[in-house]
């Protein structure tokens, strides 16, 4: 570095002599600015000097730390004390106003609903006798309600499944713990795992007992609703819903490590995202045959026979097994944050 600064200041004395031989006015005040650099820098190079500037920036910066320190003191006082009444207040006043707007629109939507029993009511219309009078002629359904929520309303089933899912991410995203490998549990498992052990222990012999029992049997009830919905009371929700009781059941009876062996994360995830691929896949081909007034090929069967309503039974296979694992997984995850 010393010489580097002694190079620079050889050529400085180099370029001062060279234009002072001149009378030329800007050489000379180049070669006065010259001067005062090298006397800047003599000056900078002085040690009580340097340490002068060094301690004023230091008090500088300490005097901005304390400022920035008391305006940040001053400003969570403001929050604590004065600020969280404001934010309260705000808050009150705009629940008030949300539930009043809601009120008044819902009043104003029965004050706009037509007279009970009267023949202009919506439920009274033509749409309401299309589904009885030729329900089981478009879609082979035996059962009108099955035929209109998976057939003429389809699209609207497809988003109920959809909600359903997004319901379940939602609850995933803020229930469930961090991954972990089973060797190298985090300790938020570790408690979780504790809790889950000490209030439900899975020694309960009669409950395991019945779980034996009645698994297989409700497991079995779900799967023949959801077989039968077309051809009798039933369907993909019921059904569902009976078999995600059959999994909590076992769950409480033998716990999470043997349920493991058949249902896990990776589980709930294909299921889901096969079942509600499939039915928007299947649901697009027939409504894209349908909106050109193309037959879809696919053949509606003999109305009561357990292979009949076209695309309804395979619908409602996909509903059933979204719904159970929706059932399931919000009891594993508000229960021990996981699967």
């Amino acid at each position: 570095m010393n010489q580097m600064s002694k190079k620079i200041s050889s050529l400085q004395e180099r370029a001062k002599r060279w234009m002072m031989e001149d009378d030329n006015e800007l050489d000379q005040s180049i070669a006065k600015s010259f001067d005062e650099l090298s006397d800047h820098e003599q000056q900078d190079q002085h040690p009580e000097i340097f340490a002068k500037r060094e301690s004023e920036i230091e008090a500088q910066l300490h005097d901005m730390r304390e400022q920035e320190e008391q305006h940040y003191l001053r400003m969570h006082a403001w929050t604590v004390n004065r600020g969280s009444k404001w934010l309260d207040l705000i808050y009150r006043t705009l629940s008030i106003l949300v539930c009043a707007f809601i009120v008044v629109f819902l009043l104003q939507t029965v004050i706009a609903l037509p007279p009970f029993g009267a023949a202009d009511a919506p439920y009274n219309n033509e749409v309401s006798q299309r589904y009885i009078e030729s329900g089981v002629e478009e879609t082979g359904a035996v059962n009108f309600v099955a035929g209109m929520i998976l057939d003429y309303r389809a699209f609207d089933t497809f988003g109920e499944s959809t909600v359903l899912f997004v319901a379940a991410c939602s609850v995933l995203l803020l229930l469930k713990l961090h991954d972990h490998s089973p060797d190298n549990p985090s300790p938020t498992m570790i408690e979780a795992e504790f809790d889950d052990r000490h209030h439900e222990p899975k020694n309960d012999s009669i409950l395991q007992f019945a779980a034996r029992v009645l698994v297989p049997i409700i497991l079995l009830l779900g799967i023949y609703i959801v077989l039968n919905g077309h051809i009798s009371p039933g369907g993909g929700f019921s059904g569902g819903a009976v078999m995600g009781a059959g999994l909590i059941l076992y769950l409480n009876a033998f716990g999470f490590k043997k349920t493991e062996r058949f249902f896990t994360y990776k589980t709930f995830r294909w299921i889901t995202f096969v079942s509600l691929m499939t039915y928007g896949l299947l649901k697009s081909y027939s409504f894209f045959m349908g909106a050109n007034h193309l037959p879809s090929g696919i053949p509606l069967g003999t109305p009561g026979a357990i292979l009949s309503a076209g695309l309804i039974l395979p619908l409602n296979i996909c509903v059933g097994l979204v719904v159970m694992c929706t059932m399931y997984a919000f009891y594993t995850l508000f229960r021990k944050g996981g699967f």
